[in-house]
């Protein structure tokens, strides 16, 4: 590294708190100050800010944070390798570092390092975080990774790595945080979470993993908060288990090739808050539940109808789904309740099979087009406000506000009258 970003590397160093809470030590272990003096001869390390350590003199948190990214371009060139020195330590965070090239340091995310991740990276045992996301480290993820036990966070997503998930990866029982996404990953994902029970975030999005989900993802719950599996070829049924995850916020299981019903099991997860379903090859309908506000991302299209021996009640609304809601509403289908405002359905009102069996059906706020059938007269509740429909109104049992804000293209009782 030339003495200009060298000396600007030392001054950009700022302070990370760790639940250690280390402290500035009185000297420094020669062996440390070895490895941080290769930055900038002629000052005293211990004085540097940025530069955490333990009671017994160790380093165990090094920090480069530019928080301006126009700032990160004056740093240049290649990690010192004398930092391998400092052997304790549990942090090392490099961030917004973009012209950082050369071997892979410890903590690099967002860069453009290339090649093979090392295999004796299990060496540096001290670590509790590990990131290197965003860079385009190529081949296995490496087998000595098991040997990092201590691992709170680890963090290989938008890579380039390939093959399959090695089966240490679980060993740090302690892990909260594990990210694989956007990666050449495949194969099965391995039966191997039962040991991770402080799981909170698990991402293997945007692989090449196929196969049923592995049986020990049960043994997340209650913890996992965020599961994502997107953009895969994973198979099989939704599993029912997944009712268990009683601190879920965010259940993403799109585009794979799941199938079957959705579990009615999942009516119990009363803190999803965001949930993608969509690309898959299930069937409808869905379990009695509540997914109103839950962030939503599909194509009601993609949904095909099956018999069922109740009623359904269902409530899509504040989504982002789109499409046509069509085929859900065939006259052998038990649908009772359909609520689906604020989201972007698309399609022809007039073509809708409304049954005899349906008393609710709120469409506001969508792209429905079309005139108003008649159909509707058999509905107890109605509301198709702010959409784009069109035509006279042959049905008045409903009140005016039913039918507002379609771009005053509706007319007749109880709106105004039509023009000639």
């Amino acid at each position: 590294m030339n003495s200009c970003s060298s000396y600007l590397l030392v001054f950009a160093i700022v302070i990370l708190s760790r639940c250690l809470s280390p402290t500035r030590a009185a000297t420094c272990h020669p062996d440390d100050e070895t490895g941080l003096l290769a930055f900038k001869s002629g000052t005293s390390c211990c004085l540097w800010d940025g530069v955490n350590y333990r009671n017994t003199d160790r380093v165990v948190v090094l920090t480069v944070n530019i928080e301006s990214v126009d700032a990160g371009i004056f740093l240049a060139g290649t990690i010192s390798p004398s930092l391998t020195k400092l052997q304790h330590l549990e942090g090392l965070v490099f961030i917004n570092l973009k012209n950082l090239t050369g071997p892979f340091p410890r903590f690099l995310p967002n860069s453009r390092l290339t090649g093979p991740l090392p295999v004796n990276i299990g060496a540096l045992c001290h670590l509790d975080t590990l990131t290197v996301k965003g860079n385009q480290f190529t081949g296995p993820i490496p087998e000595s990774i098991s040997n990092l036990t201590r691992l709170n966070y680890l963090n290989l997503g938008g890579n380039l790595l390939s093959r399959t998930i090695p089966l240490g990866i679980a060993n740090p029982k302690l892990m909260s945080n594990l990210n694989l996404e956007d990666k050449r990953l495949s194969g099965t994902i391995p039966n191997i979470f039962k040991p991770l029970t402080k799981l909170r975030i698990l991402t293997v999005s945007r692989n090449g993993f196929s196969g049923t989900l592995p049986p020990s993802i049960a043994s997340l719950a209650p913890v996992l908060a965020f599961l994502e599996l997107s953009q895969n070829n994973l198979s099989g049924s939704i599993p029912s288990y997944l009712s268990r995850f009683k601190s879920l916020n965010t259940l993403d299981l799109s585009k794979n090739r799941f199938s079957g019903a959705v579990p009615k099991s999942l009516s119990k997860l009363t803190k999803i808050a965001n949930i993608n379903l969509s690309h898959n090859l299930l069937t409808y309908p869905f379990p009695v539940l509540n997914l109103a506000n839950c962030g939503i991302k599909m194509k009601l299209d993609d949904w095909k109808p099956t018999q069922t021996d109740h009623d359904v009640s269902d409530d899509l609304s504040e989504n982002d789904i789109t499409g046509s809601p069509a085929m859900l509403f065939k006259e052998e289908h038990q649908l009772r309740e359909f609520r689906a405002s604020g989201n972007k359905l698309l399609f022809d009102m007039e073509k809708l099979s409304i049954s005899k069996s349906l008393e609710t059906l709120d469409l506001s706020r969508n792209i429905v087009f079309g005139k108003v059938p008649l159909t509707v007269a058999w509905l107890k509740r109605l509301n198709l406000s702010e959409n784009h429909l069109c035509g006279k109104l042959l049905v008045t049992k409903f009140p005016a506000s039913a039918f507002a804000g379609n771009k005053d293209c509706l007319c007749g009782y109880p709106l105004a009258p039509c023009k000639g």
